[in-house]
């Protein structure tokens, strides 16, 4: 004879299957809603670096009726200023001389119309100077407008200032940058009782190289060259979880 089981006691293990189901569920939901709790935050790092490389363009220009005269003007004066170059103590191998650029003038009318009329030529070169003695290649660079009082009209254009060991440093700086971003999520962390975890994500920002102490900046990065001394700022976001 089969054994009947009362309606209380089936109430009573439907309570406590309910019960259980609920804990389990709770477990699961608490432990998911932990899981999905991160901090993202903002790491920076910054370095002053001092450009190892320059580069300096100085052009000359000659013009002339007759295309050989300004042809001849600029013959004469590229070996004088690549003399004045030497003597400053600039090595020849340090110099490039670039190709002749022709532009053939022609005359206009009363009105400003081109009439097809060549009245003559001038032609340009420029001398540029590659080297890692910056800082005496900033200073030639101011002088070099005496050669001026020997006759010869020579265009000085600003150096540009270079630093060549970025790929180095930027993995440097990057791992400082991710530091100071730890740090940050740390103190936010505690500041509500919790813990940080694991990394969830971690995105390199742009790379800004901007002139000492300059508080400019740009979305797609900065690289400037125009002076000497420089700010290397690396920036990585990170998320960490939330323990």
């Amino acid at each position: 004879m089969s054994e009947m089981r009362s309606p209380i006691w089936q109430n009573g293990g439907l309570a406590i299957a309910m019960v259980l189901s609920a804990l389990i569920f709770g477990w699961f939901y608490s432990a998911a809603k932990r899981g999905d709790e991160a901090i993202t935050v903002t790491g920076s790092a910054k370095k002053r670096i001092t450009s190892d490389l320059v580069l300096w363009n100085a052009g000359i220009a000659a013009q002339s009726p007759q295309l050989a005269d300004a042809y001849r003007q600029l013959a004469d004066n590229i070996p004088r200023i690549k003399q004045y170059l030497l003597q400053k103590g600039i090595a020849e191998d340090q110099m490039t001389v670039s190709a002749i650029s022709t532009n053939t003038l022609k005359r206009r009318d009363s009105e400003g119309n081109d009439t097809g009329e060549i009245t003559g030529y001038t032609l340009s070169q420029q001398i540029e100077v590659r080297s890692n003695d910056v800082q005496k290649i900033a200073q030639i660079a101011r002088e070099a407008t005496e050669l001026i009082n020997q006759g010869i009209l020579i265009e000085s254009k600003s150096p540009q200032y270079y630093y060549t060991k970025i790929g180095d440093l930027k993995i440097e700086m990057l791992g400082e940058a991710a530091k100071d971003a730890k740090e940050r999520a740390e103190r936010i962390a505690q500041s509500t009782g919790n813990s940080i975890g694991s990394v969830r994500s971690a995105k390199m920002g742009v790379l800004q190289i901007t002139a000492a102490d300059s508080t400019e900046v740009s979305d797609y990065g900065m690289y400037d060259t125009s002076t000497i001394e420089k700010d290397m700022t690396a920036v990585v976001n990170v998320s960490f979880e939330v323990d």
